[in-house]
């Protein structure tokens, strides 16, 4: 249950930041917070990641339930077996995808504001739920890779007779 309460919390921050962003600022309205490098820039995005699939609505929001559904099931699964990284990173996922969802569903496109330059490149704009979602992937990442080096220190361990001594 702890897993969902994660993901609720993360969505409420993300809903409250896009609210703010929205009500507060015109669209396209910069405030510096570091020089040119960070700036909050309201902005929208009616497509996925980088601007792409512009205007697919009904393409994510089939998606979004599919994979929400999947989160769920897997989540409940993992929790089971007492692991702690993996069901986290699931709760950081569903927390952003329901952000972004909830913001396509009843906006048609997502708030996004988080804008950082490097030199005379600009990372495309994201929001809360976006960094959520990248970070519960990277750690999902970060799991499997570490479940697959578990594996393979408990199977020589079986295979010298270790059985126990990692």
């Amino acid at each position: 249950m702890v897993y969902y309460l994660i993901a609720f919390v993360l969505f409420l921050i993300d809903q409250g930041t896009k609210y703010l962003i929205a009500s507060k600022l015109e669209l396209y309205e910069q405030i510096p917070v570091i020089g040119d490098f960070f700036l909050i820039t309201s902005s929208r995005n009616r497509g996925a990641a980088f601007g792409i699939l512009q205007d697919q609505l009904w393409f994510f929001i089939v998606v979004t339930l599919i994979v929400v559904g999947g989160i769920v099931w897997y989540l409940r699964k993992v929790s089971k077996e007492g692991r702690k990284l993996l069901p986290t990173a699931l709760a950081l996922v569903l927390g952003g995808a329901l952000g972004n969802f909830i913001d396509r569903l009843l906006m048609g496109e997502v708030v996004d504001f988080l804008q950082f330059n490097f030199g005379s490149y600009t990372f495309p704009i994201f929001n809360i739920a976006d960094s959520c979602i990248v970070i519960g992937v990277g750690l999902i990442i970060l799991d499997t890779l570490l479940e697959g080096r578990r594996e393979k220190i408990q199977t020589t361990s079986e295979v010298s007779g270790t059985e126990g001594n990692e």
